[in-house]
């Protein structure tokens, strides 16, 4: 229950288990008068609107389709992901947290007012489908998704494992939409991919997203590349969508000295906002560290980034990350649905605002693209009315993104982002050792 009190930074939210309210700015006795008169007032046409419906509409309405019709609306008014949550939602949200769920193992947001892959999860159908970070999804199962919610896409590419979704994406520099089959399955996704030392004493750690067990998860894996010799680290969090904020703050703070700022929230009344340090305890920082990021690298794999970035206790290489990291508050309600609404912003140790921002890394290297890619953007605004001028014509199947005859992108020699971190890291340990 602790990690619950905690923050999903992945999905953007920061849980408190009480149905309490959330309090707002000091406001005159005069004022809050108003205020409670002017609420009431819209409360009650609120319910002469639900009373004419249940009396006048054509068929019998059920009020609590009403009522839930009605707060998925005003939550869905406020920005893009606060939300209302019926209770098997609610209920998945914990599932998905405890690292097993069914569907295809994709993160996903609305940019721009378009559903947006954040980024594949790691070892998922989604990733060996060939479903790509940025991946504007137009269609699923041949529903166009213009105005849909991300309720409403979860359900739709959550089934049955064995049973087959089609996403229908439009690609950046690619000229026609794809279509893309996935089988669903049970999503098991285990915080960290692979540790390893590569080469030189270097260790590499593959962290895929943060889940309770995470920082158990990566204390073994630092000992275990101790034992084996390790002298310096790059961390992997490049399509890592995030996770739980007490997990990325743990991860930080393994690499920060004490009383270091890992990260700070900036709510809209200053008695909620909060600023968390690193405590010191399990402290590791006699090896130097590069962290990996890219456009799949949200939220919690964001602030770490920025952390070990701002700190300059090591350095941020490959590309700018995605920008998603608003804090946002779920209160359960007494029938087992729920609210979840942005309360306040993340902000890196130095006080830049990661929503919409991004980190840029100290060092930017571009993935390499396959041969043949038109890099040509696509622009966003045109997308649906790309895609309706081109009904009937035939759509393209994606490449999967995983084969059996090729190495891992982990891999040294078939990943241009991490072999240009090993030789950073190289260089990095020869300054050391000629300036000691």
């Amino acid at each position: 229950m602790k990690k619950w009190l905690g923050a999903l930074a992945g999905i953007g939210l920061l849980i408190f288990m009480a149905s309490t309210a959330i309090g707002g700015f000091e406001k005159t006795a005069a004022d809050k008068s108003k205020s409670k008169a002017n609420l009431y007032d819209q409360v009650e046409l609120f319910a002469d609107a639900v009373g004419i419906l249940r009396g006048e509409y054509v068929d019998e309405v059920d009020s609590k389709k009403l009522i839930y019709g009605a707060m998925k609306g005003m939550l869905e008014s406020l920005d893009d992901y606060s939300q209302f949550m019926e209770p098997d939602e609610y209920n998945e949200i914990k599932i998905e947290t405890k690292g097993e769920f069914g569907g295809i193992g994709v993160e996903i947001s609305i940019k721009d007012g378009i559903l947006t892959v954040v980024t594949p999860m790691v070892g998922t159908p989604a990733e060996a489908a060939g479903l790509k970070s940025g991946d504007k999804i137009v269609k699923i199962d041949g529903k166009i998704t213009k105005n849909a919610t991300l309720n409403d896409a979860v359900k739709q590419m959550r089934g049955n494992p064995g049973s087959t979704v089609v996403l229908t994406v439009w690609r950046e520099g690619i000229a026609s939409i794809l279509d893309i089959p996935i089988k669903r399955a049970m999503i098991q996704v285990h915080s960290i991919k692979k540790a390893a030392i590569l080469e030189d004493k270097i260790g590499y750690i593959k962290l895929v997203e943060f889940q309770e067990n995470t920082t158990r998860d990566l204390d073994g894996a630092i000992k275990k590349l101790r034992s084996e010799g390790m002298d310096s680290l790059i961390l992997d969090l490049r399509n890592n969508p995030g996770g739980l904020l007490d997990g990325a703050v743990d991860v930080a703070e393994r690499f920060l000295p004490k009383d270091k700022v890992i990260v700070s929230i900036k709510a809209r009344e200053q008695s909620q906002s909060n600023v968390f340090k690193s405590s010191g305890k399990q402290a590791q920082t006699d090896f130097p560290i590069i962290v990996l990021v890219n456009e799949g690298s949200a939220s919690a794999s964001e602030i770490v980034a920025g952390a070990i970035k701002d700190n300059k206790r090591g350095i941020v290489v490959g590309a700018k990350t995605f920008g998603k990291a608003s804090v946002q508050t779920v209160i359960p309600l007494k029938d087992g649905s729920a609210l979840r609404f942005t309360t306040a912003y993340y902000l890196t140790p130095s006080g830049k605002l990661i929503k919409g921002e991004g980190i840029m890394p100290d060092v930017v290297i571009a993935r390499s693209p396959a041969s043949g890619v038109d890099k040509n953007k696509v622009e966003d605004i045109d997308i649906f009315e790309k895609v309706e001028a081109q009904k009937g014509a035939k759509t393209e199947k994606a490449e999967p993104s995983v084969k059996t005859d090729q190495p891992e992108p982990e891999e040294v020699g078939a990943d241009n982002q991490l072999d240009s971190a090993l030789n950073l890291m190289k260089a990095i340990k020869i300054y050391r050792s000629e300036k000691s």
